[in-house]
């Protein structure tokens, strides 16, 4: 039996929408992605074939690293879309630009009134890649928390033998984070990945957010609660952003809210801590250590109170590190591209 005429006429539609988008493809100009972000050829072959046929175009000299602004460049207002660390002044006299996606989680130079209005008249979106460093970033953290409650750097730093008075007692000291309390100071996407990877260790987990939705599934402290939350906290995580609201939140007074021998860790932004306050609780031994991925500045001065403290343990903003890193950034960002050319909402969209 031969094709009835439905399905003829189902053949057709299907015929006229196959022409119909290929019409719709050749239609639509071509793209021109500026890309700041320095890469193997690898990578540069990921990017230019995940957008193709758009074209990548590239400043004469790339951004020092992907927490670092890129200098302007001429390229950049020739460009639809930026992906890397575009200045943000060249970004508003750039007058093709319709969305940037940063190669960081931060976007401190973005985040102003003024940027803020002219992108909202333009209609300029922007993206940062939170989501290529929450995982790191939570596991950072776990470092950390890990690293202190078993004592690791006295024991990496001790001989002793198995019974000495210093044995003992860097076993008597050594913790276990069951039944520990940690208070997260914001709830973002680190949060969200630190807390699942702390339930397993049985921890009593808050958190504080400026605006609770109630699908957090943890506890939430709000205005006056966080003080007596700090006061029984063995933890204490800040993994607050850069910005006015945030300036020197972890201040004096809440250093000294904190219970006393808690443990307070760094891996938002270095400028939300009081870092004068700081050194002197660790000094004074309030608080038993601090645990920092971020300072301001960044490296710290010769000679700054941190420095030196046997309490006070840094890395140098390495956090959100990883081996694939500049693979896992291209392919958010291509990901956010495909979003981009179907309409789609983007992911890690902040303005």
């Amino acid at each position: 039996m031969g094709p009835t005429e439905e399905h003829w006429i189902r053949l057709c539609e299907i015929a006229l929408r196959i022409i119909r988008s290929n019409l719709d493809r050749s239609r639509v100009k071509t793209l021109k992605i500026f890309s700041d972000l320095a890469v193997d050829d690898d990578i540069r072959r990921l990017l230019e074939d995940g957008v193709a046929p758009h074209q990548v175009i590239r400043p004469a000299k790339p951004a020092a690293s992907v927490l670092a602004k890129s200098e302007p460049d001429p390229a950049l207002t020739e460009a639809d879309i930026a992906f890397g660390q575009p200045d943000a002044a060249a970004v508003l006299v750039s007058p093709r630009l319709r969305w940037i996606h940063l190669t960081s989680a931060g976007y401190t130079r973005f985040d102003t009134p003024g940027f803020r209005a002219a992108a909202g008249e333009r209609g300029l979106a922007v993206t940062n890649s939170s989501m290529v460093y929450a995982e790191p970033c939570a596991q950072h953290v776990l470092a950390f928390m890990l690293a202190h409650s078993r004592r690791l750097p006295t024991g990496l730093g001790t001989r002793c033998g198995n019974g000495s008075a210093a044995w003992l007692q860097l076993r008597g000291t050594s913790r276990l984070l069951r039944g520990q309390k940690v208070v997260l100071l914001g709830f973002g996407s680190i949060a969200r990945h630190l807390v699942e990877m702390l339930r397993p260790f049985g921890m009593r987990i808050v958190a504080t957010r400026r605006k609770p939705r109630g699908d957090e599934g943890i506890e939430i402290l709000t205005g006056e609660r966080l003080a007596a939350g700090l006061a029984e906290a063995d933890h204490v995580v800040n993994l607050l952003p850069d910005n006015p609201d945030s300036a020197h939140f972890v201040s004096a007074e809440r250093l000294a809210a904190m219970k006393p021998g808690a443990v307070f860790y760094n891996i938002g932004r270095g400028t939300t801590v009081d870092q004068a306050a700081l050194a002197a609780a660790l000094r004074s031994g309030h608080l038993d250590a601090a645990w920092l991925d971020v300072t301001d500045p960044e490296p710290l001065p010769p000679g700054h109170p941190l420095l030196g403290l046997p309490n006070c343990f840094i890395t140098p903003h390495t956090a959100g590190g990883h081996g694939n890193e500049s693979e896992t950034l291209v392919r958010h960002f291509l990901d956010n591209f495909r979003r981009f050319v179907d309409g789609a909402p983007f992911l890690d969209q902040v303005m």
